[in-house]
């Protein structure tokens, strides 16, 4: 702990570094989709990467905005002189409660993370959202976050109709709501810290491992669909896919996506209300030395969310709720050993509210939890990362600060606080470890141009 008391002592001097820094970053370029509409960070974001309603708008259009866009446009190729190209960097410094067994407790990484985007406009109604991701672990580069969409505005009777296309790799990437797992709080977080050893298919698992093509339409700038069906595409494993290769998808895996979203005056702002459903039902091969053909593992995830947010000139709020629950049918991993019971669930919840004023600096506060069936073998004892009670229930809290000196500059001080962990509140890996010795105090500076 004394660790942790003198990093405390240090923040007022870290945190003076990062507003020299900052003040330094205000004159580099801004970043692509800026650059293409004319348009500040702020006219589509309230603090990035949450969307106001224009940013979904923007967004839904496939990346695209102009008048010939907006009107229906012509058939003329239109592109850009300047490609659409952006930069990301997050720099951060990572101290858990009680340091990991037989690691050095405090972690600087510089960079966390690096990222290069395609970010704008492809055609006059196509656009992409393509992520290339450093990694510090591996030292090389790989595909992250991408969507590219294809959209068309249908208007008649005094109806609005857009419908639209996406190719990406991870379900709820291409959502615009900050309530679902690819977009919501937190939006950074440590690299190095322990995190709760399983969640839902939808909430994190298939990202990047996967590739999709989906159609969506939203009626009235109100009514939202989309269906989109995914297949396996894994970076990191050798093609065609082997009996070496882990959770590989049988077949198509089909992903749903149903929301209302309303906007009203409220006061001197503008409010918005979003409701939602979705979900994904998914045949995986366990692979990892076995065939890849055979029983699989379905898994049926269904999840419900919703959105609020009250903006001003000056201050906004926002709150976000998403509850996931996880059917699995574990036909293959119990014939083979990797599960103890044929069939399981897991609940997931994520509730989260922040307040920003001036658009510049202000508080997030975010309850977590994950809640499942006892399997001895699948979540088993191991130092740190293990159940000793075969349970893989986590819940806590998350409390974060953020500034924002300029709109493409962000510093952010996070606390994640565990009141239980893979299973317990104590000795919850076997090994003696309590769920509060991995409380996180991360602080990160996050960089976009």
């Amino acid at each position: 702990m004394n660790h942790a008391f003198w990093t405390l002592r240090k923040l007022p001097v870290i945190l003076t570094g990062i507003a020299l820094l900052a003040i330094a970053m205000q004159a580099r370029a801004v970043p692509s989709f800026a650059r293409q509409t004319g348009l500040a960070c702020n006219a589509c974001h309230t603090v990035a990467p949450q969307l106001n309603a224009f940013g979904r708008f923007f967004k839904l259009h496939g990346y695209v905005m102009g008048t010939n866009k907006l009107t229906g446009g012509s058939s003329q190729l239109s592109i850009s002189e300047l490609p659409p190209i952006s930069a990301m960097a997050i720099v951060s410094d990572t101290l858990t409660r009680q340091a990991q067994p037989d690691s050095q407790n405090g972690t600087v990484q510089f960079p966390q993370q690096l990222s290069v985007f395609y970010a704008g406009a492809i055609s006059e109604h196509a656009g992409a959202f393509a992520q290339l991701t450093y990694e510090q672990p591996t030292d090389h580069f790989v595909m992250d976050n991408t969507d590219v969409r294809y959209a068309r505005d249908v208007n008649w009777d005094g109806q609005s109709l857009l419908w639209g296309l996406t190719l990406n790799n991870n379900p709820t990437v291409q959502d615009v709501w900050n309530s679902t797992p690819a977009w919501g709080f937190p939006f950074i977080s440590s690299a190095v810290a322990p995190t709760p050893m399983t969640s839902p298919l939808i909430a994190g698992p298939l990202a990047q491992n996967v590739a999709g093509v989906g159609a969506y339409a939203w009626l009235n700038n109100s009514w939202y669909g989309e269906l989109t069906f995914y297949r396996s595409s894994q970076g990191s494993a050798s093609v065609p896919y082997t009996s070496a290769s882990t959770a590989v998808i049988s077949g198509l895996s089909p992903y749903w996506r149903f929301a209302w979203e309303h906007p009203w005056a409220s006061g001197d702002g503008q409010s918005d209300f979003e409701i939602g459903t979705l979900g994904i039902n998914t045949h995986l091969y366990p692979g990892a030395g076995h065939p890849l053909s055979g029983p699989t593992d379905d898994y049926l995830d269904v999840g419900a969310d919703a959105q609020y947010q009250y903006i001003t000139s000056n201050n906004s709020l926002a709150v976000h709720a998403i509850y996931i629950h996880e059917r699995q049918d574990l036909s293959a991993s119990s014939l083979y050993g990797l599960a103890a019971n044929p069939s399981n669930h897991l609940n997931s919840w994520n509730v989260n509210a922040s307040y920003y004023w001036g658009e510049a600096y202000g508080p997030t506060l975010g309850y977590f939890s994950i809640s499942g069936s006892a399997d001895p073998v699948l979540y088993a004892p191991a130092a740190l990362s293990g159940s000793a009670t075969g349970f893989p229930d986590s819940r806590g809290w998350i409390l974060q600060w953020t500034w924002v000196p300029t709109l493409n500059v962000q510093a952010s001080l996070q606390y994640v606080w565990y009141n239980r962990f893979n299973g317990a509140s104590t000795n919850y890996d076997g090994a003696g470890r309590s769920a509060s010795d991995n409380n996180t105090l991360y602080l990160a500076l996050w960089l976009l141009w």
